[in-house]
């Protein structure tokens, strides 16, 4: 059965970080390369994944989707069941391994790239966000 009291406040959560974030991304690259923007942005791009992630786990177990072997899973198995879309199961499948890579590769983050995701792929979020809430209201 699923927890959706605890799934809406993962989401409160989700959009308390996406706020965050959207006041403090730069308007320009150049502005991003502060240290501090530039820290921070990555540290809630990370947090607002790991918030995904955890909802989509909330989701599978609640649904009674079995097991996951990894993080893969929990997303494909929410494709399977339609939940989401292909489309964006792979979107999320992505953001799943970019936040690896601030994760575990942090000397490598390519800064440039951190700045387009954040300018162009915000809305990722939204488009997550309204796949859930729409599940939610269909399973009363």
């Amino acid at each position: 059965m699923l927890d959706k009291e605890r799934i809406l406040n993962r989401i409160s959560i989700l959009e308390k970080h996406l706020k965050e974030l959207q006041e403090i991304i730069p308007k320009s690259y150049q502005n991003y390369q502060e240290i501090k923007t530039k820290r921070s942005c990555e540290r809630l791009l990370q947090i607002s994944i790991e918030c995904v992630m955890e909802i989509c786990s909330l989701m599978v177990a609640g649904l009674k989707l079995g097991l996951p072997g990894e993080e893969d899973d929990l997303i494909q198995k929410l494709i399977n069941s339609g939940i989401f879309s292909d489309s964006l199961g792979a979107v999320l499948k992505k953001m799943k391994g970019f936040r690896n890579r601030l994760v575990h590769e942090y000397e490598k983050t390519d800064d440039r790239l951190v700045y387009e995701i954040l300018k162009r792929n915000y809305n990722d979020f939204e488009k997550f966000k309204n796949s859930i809430k729409k599940a939610l209201s269909s399973r009363k």
